[in-house]
């Protein structure tokens, strides 16, 4: 037997040593003169906020339910279970849907997330930056201290549900933004540029030119020319704007203003959305990015989606969910119990996809009526639960299927359905 180990002996051989105090550093220095924390990053930079908001929304959308273990083949679901009602509605002023959303955004912001039970069943979302971890344990915080704007309170470990990705040698996350640090200085950097060069620079679409050996110019001519130009060809109340000027005398015009193309604008944004959506495992078309999209590859990126974008952060957060929370209201066998989220209305596809390949599989009918009714909200009917079969479909190899009608009931003695036609005489024969 090799667990011989005390889990205090383990706590022994190490410390935090400020592990748990660095994860408050949430910042990110993005020149010089300008540093922003991960929430200021997430509200004022469009592709990290796009990105989160994606996994956030197309999390909280999905309904998870508690299942009980009934053996190694069934489960049984229970809908009035305490724990089945606080996950529906965690508390009097949060839905369900808001309540993931937040769990999932503070998650892929920070890389940490917390929930606080409270008295009477209730969850409480912890905003991420205001939460320390703290203590001596190296495995994990012993207590967690919410600087509130009003007090500082310390909440014990058994009291927080506590979310966190990889952290090294401490049981905390490191933000996903931190991998993007140079990413984010580059395009803010480049968005700067941009930005100087519209504000700075001249403020002209392009230049006449007029040869130096033309006819001399008046200084009357030159105010006529002037004048002439901006009332057909400049401003707002242009009489020719964007028609073809005549030009005299030699002159030429030539274009001198920068385009979005020159100063790479679309290219230099793409960058960052790709790079973005890339640290959170997302496929570019999923938000947006169709330069190299299909038809075909959309498609099997949706049915991806759920699987090996969003499946980790499914399983993650069930998990927590069974360590963490469900012993609090099954103490005994809390393994007997567990959630799950409802992806399968998202995996089977369309309706017509899974008509297409049910009745084949099943060979034969596979909704009753009152079933395709309820469907489009249409109350059942009387005699709409039976399934309809038709006569020529039978089941395991049934030997006496439904006899066909003889037809011996035919009227005026007429030849029978059975019966050949009489062959028609040859007319060589005759």
């Amino acid at each position: 037997m090799a667990f011989v180990v005390s889990e205090g002996t383990v706590q022994s051989v190490s410390r935090p040593n400020g592990a748990w105090s660095s994860s408050s550093v949430r910042r990110i220095q993005l020149s010089p003169w300008l540093a922003m924390d991960y929430f200021e990053i997430w509200r004022t930079q469009p592709s990290v906020r796009r990105t989160v908001s994606f996994l956030a929304r197309n999390i909280a959308q999905l309904s998870i339910h508690l299942f009980e273990r009934k053996g190694d083949t069934d489960r049984a679901r229970l809908t009035d279970h305490p724990l089945a009602l606080l996950l529906g509605q965690p508390n009097s002023f949060t839905t369900k849907y808001r309540f993931l959303n937040a769990l999932v955004s503070d998650f892929a912001i920070y890389d940490v997330a917390y929930w606080w039970k409270i008295k009477g069943g209730k969850l409480i979302h912890l905003p991420a930056p205001l939460i320390t971890p703290k203590g001596d344990n190296w495995l994990t915080p012993d207590v967690f201290e919410f600087q509130g704007q009003r007090a500082k309170q310390t909440i014990p470990r058994d009291q927080v549900l506590y979310f966190r990705g990889y952290g090294g040698i401490a049981d905390v996350g490191e933000s996903p933004l931190e991998s993007l640090r140079q990413i984010l200085r580059e395009d803010w950097t480049a968005s700067q540029l941009r930005e100087q060069v519209m504000n700075n620079g001249a403020r002209h679409s392009g230049v006449i030119s007029r040869p130096k050996d033309a006819p001399k110019w008046s200084d009357d001519a030159r105010k006529r020319f002037k004048e002439d130009w901006q009332q057909k060809y400049a401003g707002a109340l242009a009489s020719e704007g964007g028609g073809t000027p005549i030009l005299e005398d030699g002159m030429t015009w030539a274009g001198a203003s920068q385009t979005a193309k020159e100063l790479q604008y679309v290219e230099s944004r793409k960058l960052t959305d790709e790079e973005v959506t890339r640290s959170y495992f997302i496929p570019p078309p999923m938000i947006g990015i169709l330069d190299h999209a299909t038809f075909a590859n959309i498609e099997e990126q949706h049915r991806m989606l759920y699987q090996d974008t969003l499946g980790p952060w499914l399983t993650m957060i069930q998990d927590e969910i069974a360590l963490q929370l469900i012993p609090d209201f099954e103490p005994v066998k809390p393994e007997r119990f567990y959630v799950e989220f409802n992806i399968r209305e998202k995996l089977t596809g369309n309706f017509e996809q899974r008509a297409a390949v049910m009745q084949p599989a099943i060979g034969g009918p596979w909704l009753t009526i009152n079933e395709g009714r309820a469907l489009d909200n249409r109350p059942p009917i009387e005699g709409g639960d039976e399934l309809i079969r038709p006569l020529n479909v039978t089941q395991n190899g049934d030997q006496a299927p439904i006899p066909a009608d003889d037809g011996s009931d035919v009227a005026g003695g007429g030849m029978k359905p059975t019966q050949k036609p009489p062959a028609e005489e040859d007319d060589e024969t005759e």
